[in-house]
C-alpha cells in the first residue's frame, strides 16, 4: 500500500512520458498501481517533433505525431496514472523505497520504470533545425516512404548509416551517402552489401554547411545541400530531396551511469526476455534499452512489459493493494 505518512510516496514511477513511459502508464493504471509519471524536458519523446506517422498500428490514415503522444496520455490519465511536467535530477538507487528528486521535490518509490529515450546525434546547424520533418529526418523507417523515387542523401560512415542508406533504396531512386573521411567506419559486411547495391553512392571528405531549402509561410520544403570539401575548401551546392542523419543515437542514461549495467554507448542492459535491470525493482523500456530497433511501437511494446514486470515484482514484494 502507499505510505500514508509520506505524500510523496508511490508505488509505481514511471521516467519518460514518450510511447514506452506512456504505455507503462496505461498498463499500470489498469492494474491499480496508480503511477506517476514525469513528463521531462520533451513531453511526448522524439514524437512530438514527427509530423506525419504512418505506421503506428490502428491508424490506416495515419496520425501527427504529438496528436498520437496526446491519446496515449490521455488514455493513461484514464485510467489513474498522473502525468506531471517535471524533470527529474537525482535517482538514488542504493536503499528502499528509492529516492527520486523531480524539480527539487522528493519522492520515495518502490518500482521504478525508465523510458528516457535515446536522441539521434545531429549537426547542429541552424537550418538543420529549420527543416526538421520537412526533408530532413533521422529515421529512415519512420519516414524513408514519404521519398519515394526521390534522390536523398544519408550523412555518416557507421553502421547506423549504412543501414539507412540500404533501407531507403526501398523507396528512393537514388541515395548518396556523404562522409567526412575518405573511408567508412562500418562493418565489413555492411560495406560489402552498400557496395553492391546500384542505388548507393559516395561523397567523401565532406561536410555539410547548410541545408537549403524554400520556405513560404509555414511551407517548407528542403531542396539540398551546401557541401564542403574538407582536403581543398571548395563549397558547392548539392541537390537532393531529403536528408537523413546517420551519425547514431545517444540514450538519455546520465541519471544512471555507474550505477545500472550499460553497454559501452549508454544503452541500458535489461535480462533476457525481461525489462529488468541489474538492480530488482527498477525496469527499463523503450529506446532506453533499445539501440536496434528505436520504433513507436516497439518501444510501446516493452512499456507493456515493463508493467507487467513492475506488478509482478510490487506484488512478490507486497505492495500492491
Amino acid at each position: 500500500m502507499e505510505n500514508k505518512e509520506n505524500k510523496n510516496h508511490r508505488r509505481l514511477i514511471i521516467i519518460g512520458s514518450g510511447p514506452a513511459g506512456l504505455t507503462a502508464g496505461i498498463y499500470a493504471g489498469r492494474a491499480s498501481l496508480n503511477p506517476l509519471i514525469f513528463e521531462g524536458q520533451q513531453p511526448g519523446g522524439q514524437l512530438t517533433i514527427t509530423t506525419d506517422v504512418e505506421n503506428y498500428p490502428g491508424f490506416p490514415d495515419g496520425v501527427q505525431g504529438p496528436e498520437l503522444m496526446e491519446i496515449l496520455r490521455r488514455q493513461a490519465q484514464r485510467f489513474g496514472a498522473e502525468t506531471v511536467f517535471k524533470t527529474v535530477e537525482v535517482v538514488d538507487l542504493s536503499h528502499r523505497p528509492f529516492a527520486v528528486t523531480a524539480d527539487d521535490e522528493n519522492y520515495t518509490v518502490d518500482a521504478l520504470i525508465i523510458a528516457t529515450g535515446a536522441s539521434a546525434k545531429w549537426l547542429n546547424i541552424p537550418s538543420e533545425e529549420l527543416y526538421k520533418g520537412f526533408g530532413v529526418s533521422a529515421c529512415a523507417t519512420c519516414d524513408g516512404f514519404f521519398f519515394r523515387n526521390q534522390h536523398v542523401a544519408v550523412v555518416g560512415g557507421g553502421d547506423t548509416a549504412l543501414e539507412e542508406a540500404s533501407y531507403l533504396t526501398n523507396h528512393a531512386s537514388r541515395v548518396t551517402i556523404i562522409h567526412r573521411r575518405n573511408e567508412l567506419r562500418a562493418s565489413k559486411a555492411m560495406q560489402e552489401r552498400v557496395n553492391k547495391n546500384p542505388k548507393i553512392d559516395f561523397i567523401w571528405d565532406s561536410t555539410i554547411e547548410e541545408i537549403i531549402g524554400t520556405q513560404d509561410g509555414k511551407a517548407k520544403k528542403m531542396a539540398g545541400l551546401k557541401l564542403k570539401n574538407l582536403k581543398t575548401g571548395a563549397v558547392s551546392d548539392f541537390h537532393c530531396d531529403g536528408l537523413f542523419l546517420g551519425i547514431g543515437h545517444e540514450p538519455s542514461t546520465q541519471l544512471f551511469r555507474g550505477v545500472l549495467d550499460m553497454d559501452s554507448v549508454g544503452y541500458i542492459r535489461t535480462k533476457p526476455f525481461s525489462t529488468e535491470t541489474n538492480i530488482p525493482g527498477v525496469f527499463a523500456a523503450g529506446d532506453v534499452a533499445d539501440s536496434r530497433y528505436r520504433q513507436a511501437i516497439s518501444a510501446a511494446g516493452t512499456g507493456c512489459m515493463a508493467s507487467i514486470d513492475a506488478e509482478r515484482f510490487l506484488a512478490e514484494n507486497g505492495k500492491t493493494e
